[in-house]
């Protein structure tokens, strides 16, 4: 087919090469699957900046410039280089991934992906972020991928920005043990430790270990966490053609409850960025997770491979804050409450993957079952909001007597689904690839409210479609299309009623570019997603699903060498979102929560090639963020700022590194994220970490 043909109908022959003519001859391509050297799996080791293979945007191995879809990479080495604990400043480099709720900095609550704000958050490609789950600990992260656009095919219930899933670190057949330490701003200390051991002689057990542990003091007065991880895994190759993997992960954090300062008058900076409006003598909660997974893959015959798998964690988190409601005057009211949640989520997987020749094209099918089963019992007494047990947002004064319990708050859910997946990859020829899904899911939803005994429930049918193409223009351009749907249910309304799951509809056109010789990849994308069936109010003041919102825009994105002395990772986004229908309380036109127009990031590291410094870098990381809306339906907007971060490593020998990082270089006063106008979480003066690391 001709590519002018076939840009007319996709209709992106205007959108991306207006006016271009195309030659006709043939050209020769070396494979799509794999070229060159790439010999990197879609679960190992990057080396650099630039991961070529994913398994997040297809469950298969496959090459990221033969994937229809944008998905980002972000390997250890940017989390290392970065000296970052945990993932939110790593998806800085992703783009258009922007910091929503952390629930008061106890978990990795939300985040936006493209303009939609989601709680979905994978690890291996199982949903981890049920409950109340702890913010992921680097220490066990070997990549970090960024899906962009609707993945409910896959995936089933979510929103229809985009997806984050974690690929842990899996058992090398080499047997090493990596220590490393670091101190810094605040009273911050950290030690973890990388053990892999083969268990015998022939090496087809191998074991794998991560640990950290860590005590850390913050710029806020009186806020601090400590945390405990342990994540061992296992690989068994119990024949040539069979292999168990498990994986498991087991943490316990402590953290202050910190909702952040308000907004005075809708203007930040009078109170200054230290202050804590909560109590001291409430102590820390704490939250305990275990998760265990285990996969059997077995090769049927050279083209077909059976995957059997299960996901289990629970969790428990429990404590007591006191949290600030509304400013009257100089005084913030608060309400006291206590939490005692516990969840358990089951997840399992059968997947048959093959691959086939049928009508002169090749095929790359899946055909998977899911079921999940989760549960979740959540209590949280409270008091009423009282302006006696406010607090003075200049002067705090802490130690009032805690107000009376009021409100028993006790409940119970259980979602259960069963998915499924449908996909077939397919290479028509040397420079078209097609890819076709589809997931059909029943998902069953049941709640109780312990404090009346009053139950609700729903069930839903739903079938999430995707469908994408694309074109290899020349070995180093490919232009691609997209289009894909998503679902998730609507929480329960609180007298009961169900509404009908939000909807998602999203298109991304865009360009996957191969430059330098393969050394630096680039995705540039085009995108419109439309959500409808919001939750919102009709003109009576019942709740009804009948809200809409609408984002569109652009985001680039590049990793990879300039040079064998140069490794670069950036992105850029313009986000345009905003409700399209809504009602009194968010109108139509405002803009989604958090969502900045312009963010990008730039961070670029020097390696000495030769003499006393081989093996040592320095580097730089640049962040923009745009101004964007700090509450919902209002006026209150966080101000656009940009920070700049240095880092050094010097290579002191073979097995010793040391490390220095200087954030915030110029002291910057920004604010990260916000949920309205008194929940405004300010960003981190200027830091210093030290680190050393050194192979045993």
């Amino acid at each position: 087919m001709k590519f002018t043909a076939f840009a007319r109908f996709l209709g992106i022959s205007s959108l991306l090469i207006p006016g271009a003519a195309i030659a006709e001859e043939s050209v020769q391509l070396d494979s799509l699957s794999i070229s060159g050297s790439r010999v990197e799996s879609a679960t190992g080791p990057v080396d650099g900046y630039r991961a070529t293979r994913s398994s997040t945007a297809t469950r298969t191995d496959t090459d990221i410039r033969d994937t229809p879809q944008s998905i980002q990479v972000v390997p250890t080495q940017v989390i290392e280089d970065l000296n970052s604990t945990r993932i939110d400043r790593a998806l800085d480099f992703a783009g258009g991934v922007s910091r929503q709720n952390n629930f008061g900095g106890l978990t990795f609550l939300n985040y936006s992906v493209r303009g939609f704000t989601t709680g979905e958050l994978y690890r291996n490609g199982f949903a981890v972020n049920r409950g109340s789950y702890s913010a992921p600990d680097t220490s066990a992260i070997e990549r970090i991928e960024v899906l962009k656009g609707p993945s409910a095919s896959l995936y089933g219930r979510g929103d229809p920005g985009g997806l984050v899933n974690i690929v842990s670190k899996r058992p090398q057949e080499e047997a090493f043990s990596t220590l490393n330490l670091s101190a810094g701003s605040w009273d911050r200390y950290r030690t973890s430790l990388d053990v892999n051991t083969p268990l015998n002689e022939d090496g087809s057990l191998l074991s794998r270990i991560n640990l950290a542990v860590e005590d850390n003091g913050s710029f806020r007065d009186h806020v601090g966490n400590s945390r405990q991880v342990v994540t061992p895994s296992l690989s068994w190759q119990l024949d040539p053609d069979t292999v168990l993997m498990l994986d498991a992960e087991f943490s316990h954090t402590e953290s202050v409850f910190d909702r952040g300062i308000p907004a005075v008058n809708g203007e930040l900076g009078s109170v200054q960025r230290s202050t804590f409006l909560g109590e001291p003598n409430d102590g820390e909660i704490h939250n305990d997770n275990q998760t265990l997974d285990l996969a059997l893959e077995r090769w049927l015959n050279d083209d077909w491979k059976l995957r059997l798998a299960n996901h289990y964690t629970q969790g428990h988190l429990h404590g007591n804050s006191s949290e600030p409601q509304k400013l009257v005057g100089d005084t913030i009211t608060r309400f006291y409450r206590e939490r005692d949640f516990e969840w358990n989520d089951s997840i399992t997987q059968v997947e048959l993957h093959g691959r086939f020749e049928l009508g002169g094209w090749e095929h790359q099918s899946l055909i998977g079952l899911e079921y999940e089963n989760y549960r979740n019992s959540q209590k949280y007494p409270q008091s009423d909001t009282l302006l006696e047990y406010g607090q003075d947002i200049y002067r705090p004064v802490y130690g009032r007597p805690k107000p009376p319990i009021t409100k028993p708050n006790d409940f119970f859910e259980q979602t259960e689904s069963y998915a499924l997946n449908l996909q077939d990859q397919i290479v028509f020829n040397e420079r078209l690839r097609g890819l076709l899904g589809v997931r059909l899911e029943r998902v069953e939803q049941d709640s109780l409210n312990r404090t009346t005994g009053a139950r609700t429930g729903q069930d839903k049918d739903v079938a999430t479609p995707r469908i994408g193409v694309l074109y290899q223009l020349t070995p180093e351009v490919g232009v691609f299309a997209n289009a894909a749907s998503s679902f998730k249910p609507n929480a329960l309304g609180t007298q009961g009623q169900v509404y009908q799951p939000e909807k998602g509809l999203g298109y991304e056109t865009g360009l996957k570019l191969d430059l330098l010789d393969g050394r630096l990849g680039a995705t540039v994308a085009l995108f419109h997603i439309d959500k409808e069936n919001v939750v919102t109010t009709d003109a009576t003041g019942e709740s009804v699903a009948a809200g809409e919102a609408r984002s569109q825009g652009l985001d680039l994105q590049f990793s990879g060498q300039l040079s064998d002395a140069v490794r670069v990772i950036g992105a850029y986004a313009y986000i345009d979102a905003e409700v399209t229908k809504g009602d009194a309380a968010i109108p139509e036109g405002s803009d989604l929560l958090g969502i900045a127009r312009h963010s990008g990031s730039l961070m670029a590291v020097y390696e000495f090639q030769g003499g006393a410094l081989q093996g040592s870098d320095i580097g730089a990381a640049v962040t923009h963020v745009g101004e964007r809306s700090g509450q919902a339906g209002s006026d209150f907007r966080l101000p656009a700022y940009e920070t700049l971060d240095l880092l050094a490593h010097y290579k002191a020998s073979e097995d010793l590194t040391l490390g220095v990082n200087l954030n915030n270089v110029f002291d910057r006063k920004y604010y990260e994220r916000g949920y309205n106008s008194v929940w405004v979480l300010p960003g981190e003066p200027r830091n210093l970490s030290f680190s050393l690391s050194l192979q045993l």
